[in-house]
């Protein structure tokens, strides 16, 4: 078949969500999906490349390994981002490198984020759990969840995998944060690279001196320079903390805000597993994300000229009708499985099975130990992460009888 041109002119990134409507994508992503698969893009610096709306477009571009993840090839999509030239990825990043790169990386952690491996991490984080429920029952009856609950359990989790002081959480959480800010100048996004990569960097110097047991101690013993093992413990960690954190609240919030699926959930806590995955779908934290041809590759019938930029549309993937059935709707008793909310191909997202864990063992604990859980604000008083690169809520004011 013979690549066919768009006779449409191209569009800006839809970026605002519907009014009172805070789980749903830009509302103009569906009706462009709907129109075509793909859709040319026109982006803030003047390059025009694609956005990709569909599920099939979007998982075949991110595991055709003719689309590239290397940040300097890309051009940003998001309204005011005006950039020359995109910087490479730091030394560690893996979201912004290729093959055979990235698959140095990903060989040497394969093995340590393996499901058993995951699974074997359960039962203590089922007591880092269980200790922040104890805490917030100490504090009262209302709390901030993402202060309480949200951001402590993966914080844990991760510096404990890790060998990362826990004490010194606050340090690192306000560099992440900066780091995962959309609105955030030049000047303020490398201020925090350096500081955590100073930090990291003097970690991973004590952990050569006198390794302990955890995951940067025992990648000492690989061939990783310090610069490599540094970029890539702060890779690690910021992952490791935003993510999760922010599918914890804003799980929570849906779930609130769904009070069928709360309670179906609370009848039967076995279908935990059913239930993460449908919150990932439904949800759609880490988006959009974005690919740069290498070569013309033809997609769903159009030609991608070598060093366009494509958009892929998470979000839009995991609402595609087409892939999931009356996707708009939060369904816990979905059979979720395919969604891209975790990526697809060689940048699926490694600590996959972490979260999945983490999920499932927090969302039936919180929700069994405060059976009267509610929130204590307006639904349209809380605050959503719109300036930041993965969505969520700043906080979630919630009380208990």
């Amino acid at each position: 078949m013979t690549p066919t041109t768009p006779t449409s002119d191209p569009v800006s990134l839809p970026t605002t969500r519907p009014e009172g409507c805070p789980f749903d994508p830009p509302e103009e992503l569906a009706r462009l999906r709907e129109r075509e698969p793909l859709t040319r893009l026109a982006f803030p610096d003047g390059h025009v490349g694609w956005l990709a709306t569909s599920h099939a477009a979007v998982r075949e571009i991110l595991g055709d390994s003719r689309f590239s993840s290397r940040y300097e090839l890309m051009h940003l999509p998001m309204p005011g981002a005006v950039v020359d030239e995109m910087p490479p990825a730091p030394v560690g990043d893996m979201t912004g490198i290729d093959a055979p790169e990235h698959t140095r990386f990903r060989r040497l952690l394969a093995g340590r984020f393996t499901v058993r491996r995951m699974r074997q991490l359960t039962e203590r984080i089922e007591e880092i759990t269980a200790q922040q429920l104890d805490a917030m029952a100490e504090q009262g009856s209302s709390v901030d969840l993402v202060q309480a609950f949200a951001q402590p359990i993966p914080a844990l989790t991760i510096c404990e995998l890790l060998g990362v002081p826990y004490a010194e959480r606050e340090f690192f959480q306000q560099q992440v944060a900066t780091l995962f800010r959309r609105d955030i100048v030049a000047e303020d996004l490398y201020a925090a690279m350096n500081e955590l990569g100073n930090y990291m960097g003097g970690l991973v110097t004590a952990k050569r001196a006198a390794p302990t047991d955890d995951l940067l101690s025992d990648l000492t013993t690989s061939d990783l320079t310090d610069e490599e093992l540094t970029g890539l413990g702060a890779f690690l960690l910021a992952a490791g903390l935003d993510t999760t954190a922010n599918m914890l609240a804003l799980g929570v919030f849906a779930l609130l805000r769904n009070p069928d699926q709360l309670a179906a959930l609370r009848a039967d806590p076995a279908t935990i597993d059913q239930a993460v995955e449908e919150l990932l779908r439904y949800l759609s934290i880490a988006d959009p994300g974005m690919r740069a041809a290498l070569e013309d590759v033809e997609v769903a019938g159009r030609l991608i000229k070598a060093g366009e930029t494509v958009v892929v549309s998470i979000s839009a993937a995991n609402r595609d009708p087409h892939r999931f059935p009356d996707p708009d709707t939060l369904d816990l008793g979905r059979h979720a499985a395919g969604h891209l909310a975790l990526g697809h191909g060689i940048h699926q997202c490694l600590g996959q099975q972490l979260a999945r864990v983490e999920m499932r063992v927090a969302f039936p604990a919180l929700l069994s130990r405060f059976p009267t859980l509610r929130l204590a604000v307006a639904p349209e008083g809380i605050p959503l992460r719109t300036n930041m690169s993965i969505y969520g809520v700043h906080a979630l004011p919630v009380a208990w009888d």
